[in-house]
């Protein structure tokens, strides 16, 4: 059986807590979500990780920083642009919840979740897939096989992403599924790279308003 990849997503950000589209704009963890990402390291305390991979923006590198207040890690870190988040061209840093009352729900919900749907001077979550996932392959997956655990910490795209590979879902299927803050997703995985077993946790905090 493989290692065990753990894929975590940041806590609460300061665009989270309003209600806006951060994409890669560079916003750092309001004071609630560093506290619930140290909720959230309570969940793999009995996990020792051989490697660690995180999103370079910000506020993925301040949760990593709060699991370390729990975790005292020790493996070493790297910074994968590719797990990045999805770049919202120009919905990045615009009210979500008024963008839907001007373009209605079904736009909306195009550009929240949508596969293909690409934002002018943005990107698709297709176009996530073809970088995070040949990243996973390529960086990540030989580690796995090798019996190494391996922590992510990414984003609520580059994490569904990597979900659409591990667990080989349709494009349908992809845009029904969410990564919320504060949970856990733990795998094992075959030689392809594919889902064998999935685990998933959930931290005891509270649903953020306006994500």
């Amino acid at each position: 059986m493989s290692g065990k990849l753990v894929i975590t997503r940041h806590g609460e950000s300061e665009y989270n807590a309003k209600g806006l589209w951060a994409g890669w704009t560079d916003v750092h963890l309001t004071e609630k979500g560093k506290t619930d990402a140290k909720k959230v390291a309570e969940l793999i305390r009995d996990i020792d990780f051989s490697g660690i991979y995180v999103s370079p923006l910000v506020r993925t590198t301040e949760t990593l920083d709060s699991f370390n207040e729990v975790l005292h890690l020790t493996a070493p870190v790297v910074i994968a642009p590719e797990l990045r988040e999805r770049n919202y061209g120009i919905f990045n840093g615009k009210d979500k919840w008024k963008v839907k009352e001007e373009v209605g729900d079904e736009e909306f919900q195009k550009i929240r979740r949508g596969y293909a749907y690409q934002p002018e001077n943005g990107e698709s979550l297709e176009m996530v897939v073809a970088r995070a996932v040949p990243y996973y392959q390529k960086q990540i997956l030989p580690r796995l096989l090798a019996g190494e655990n391996i922590l992510i910490v990414g984003h609520g795209n580059s994490d569904r992403a990597l979900i659409k590979y591990l667990e080989n879902l349709s494009e349908a299927e992809i845009t029904e599924r969410e990564m919320p803050l504060g949970t856990v997703l733990i795998y094992t995985v075959q030689d392809d790279g594919r889902m064998s077993t999935r685990v998933e946790l959930n931290a005891e905090i509270e649903a953020t308003a306006k994500a």
